[in-house]
């Protein structure tokens, strides 16, 4: 069950000193998140303050949620990480549907995004937003699709093209053009913008003056989808978000609806969730590797890095029937056990990966021409990632050695030995460095869970969370009315929220769940790795090449599954 905690006195007892007594609600919810809620007149003074003075250096998200029948019609909720302490915080206020709220871009850039996502889903307004318009939906969609009058099955098709533009601030003068510059499009048709990503451009022979990024070409309604399934039928739709490496959003949703139903799951179920995380990781990192190669015109690592990811996805198939969207995890453990024989299959692959990874590090981190497209190309310093909000692969390439499986280990990852591999100058050589040590430290990972697998069951058995058996259905009647139960009332946690997260292979995916004790979600909200992170490319590609702007794309691995949710 989930330790249940006090909200840390020290402060508490600061914030009183400073704002006074009455103005906050201080509260550890049963799976111990700390929140604050706070009037909306105070809200951004309290930021201001968990940032610069309690520490509170990273801002994970933004969202908003709808309650249609209450005065104050929204909840503006941000999510907040201590990078010297691990610790979080949750900052809460209501605000009613013709009012608006400060903005929190003067005080991290990185609220940007998910400032102008929370606008263009629910019509939360926030005052001084430099560029407050549409990011997710197109320019001719009318209403805010995640409110809750919003009909899930409501379509609207757009059938214009938006000109160049750029962003609505004094140095960017919107959609006016330079005459003296050269307009271009960047995709989404590129090669290397995967047809689902378009970026606008302004170049000055190929030097890039400004850019802008428009993303929304795959939005899959993810989080309005898990509005309107029951809990386990939202499980397929997480393997959409990053499905370079699908079990890991798999882990990481039933993660976040476990701990609210106050479960731990099996030693069995954890160390499989483990094994398959880091052999996504793997996977997801020959992807950004190898695409990142044939963005420079190094098809080769390419074709060669492919073969080992088919390799773990015949893994998969091995163990489960799918493939690339595999949706392995349960609430509750896992969907089946491995078969016989198959933590040995796996062994060999890291066999076969170990020497893959090191002719991989010869072929492109050792070509000089790798180096000079790459090294000192587009650098961002740790300073400005943090305020970005970057995690995962690029905020370590900075030298910032933050990674969840250290600072907050889950499943245990504490038991593991592996290290966390830094840069130090956040360039594009930097990413792939890291990338590539840290396909080795997951087959570090890998070697020791199958070595070490717990005996047990790989589920727990809940009859009011887990299905029983197909030998259990047709076999005798308890277990054919415990199915018939379970399908036809559905899992329902206790009504509550909970914020969860996990290492994947880009940074942090969060989950922000709440639950009204009914079989479907509430509110379901995403933090996806790349979201934050791709928000900062027109700052990083200014005054860069255009072939940089090309290499810095492929190294932040942006994928659009996750980014346009």
């Amino acid at each position: 069950m989930a330790t249940t905690v006090n909200f840390p006195e020290l402060l508490r007892s600061d914030l009183i000193a400073k704002f006074g007594g009455d103005q906050f609600k201080f509260l550890t919810t049963p799976v111990g998140d700390q929140v604050i809620e706070t009037p909306k007149a105070a809200s951004h003074a309290l930021l201001q303050y968990l940032k610069e003075y309690a520490g509170f250096d990273f801002l994970m998200d933004v969202c908003g949620v709808d309650f249609p029948n209450r005065a104050k019609r929204f909840d503006v909720v941000y999510h907040l990480f201590n990078s010297k302490d691990f610790s979080r915080v949750r900052v809460k206020t209501q605000v009613a549907e013709d009012e608006t709220i400060g903005t929190a871009t003067n005080i991290w850039v990185g609220a940007d995004w998910f400032e102008r996502e929370a606008y263009d889903m629910f019509g939360i307004v926030f005052e001084g937003h430099p560029n407050l318009r549409k990011i997710l939906t197109h320019h001719q969609f009318v209403g805010h699709p995640l409110r809750k009058d919003y009909e899930a099955d409501a379509q609207q098709h757009c059938d214009s093209v938006m000109q160049i533009h750029f962003n609505n601030t004094p140095e960017q003068r919107g959609d006016l053009l330079d005459s003296r510059f050269v307009p271009i499009n960047i995709g989404p048709s590129h090669p290397a913008m995967h047809g689902t990503l378009r970026v606008m451009a302004e170049l000055d022979g190929e030097t890039v003056v400004r850019a802008n990024c428009e993303i929304g070409y795959l939005h899959r309604c993810f989080e309005k989808m898990a509005e309107t399934h029951p809990y386990n039928q939202v499980i397929p739709y997480t393997d959409r978000l990053n499905y370079c490496s699908a079990p890991m959003n798999n882990v990481g949703y039933c993660k976040a609806v476990e701990r609210l139903l106050g479960v731990d799951i099996p030693p069995r179920a954890q160390a499989m969730r483990v094994l398959l995380c880091e052999l996504s990781r793997v996977i997801d990192h020959i992807i950004a590797v190898g695409t990142g190669g044939v963005d420079l015109g190094a098809l080769t690592a390419f074709f060669h890095l492919f073969t080992y990811r088919e390799k773990v996805y015949s893994l998969f198939e091995k163990l489960c029937g799918a493939r690339l969207t595999v949706s392995m995890t349960r609430v509750g453990g896992m969907a089946q056990d491995a078969p016989e024989g198959w933590f040995d299959d796996v062994l060999a692959f890291c066999d076969e990966m170990s020497e893959g990874i090191d002719q991989i590090s010869k072929m492109l981190l050792d070509n000089k021409i790798f180096i000079k497209r790459t090294q000192g190309v587009c650098p961002i310093s740790q300073e400005d990632a943090i305020a970005w909000g970057y995690t995962g692969p690029l905020l370590r390439a900075t030298g910032l050695a933050q990674d969840l499986r250290k600072t907050n280990p889950y499943y245990g990852y504490e038991n593991y030995d592996f290290d966390v591999p830094v840069g130090t100058n956040g360039d594009i050589y930097d990413r792939y460095c890291v990338r590539i040590e840290e396909m080795r430290q997951s087959i570090r990972i890998i070697r020791q869970v199958c070595k070490n697998m717990p005996g047990g069951d790989y589920t727990i058995r809940d009859k009011g969370i887990v299905l029983p058996e197909k030998k259990d259905v047709y076999g005798n009647i308890e277990g054919l009315m415990n199915h018939f139960m379970l399908i036809i009332k559905g899992l329902r946690p206790p009504a509550g929220e909970v914020y969860d997260a996990t290492e994947a292979a880009n940074g942090e995916l969060g989950f922000y769940l709440i639950s009204d004790g009914s079989a479907n979600p509430y509110r379901l909200k995403v933090r996806p790795p790349c979201f934050a992170i791709y928000q900062s490319f027109p700052t990083v590609v200014r005054g860069a090449m255009l072939a940089d702007a090309i290499a810095t794309v492929a190294s932040m691995n942006v994928i659009a599954g996750e980014l346009d949710r």
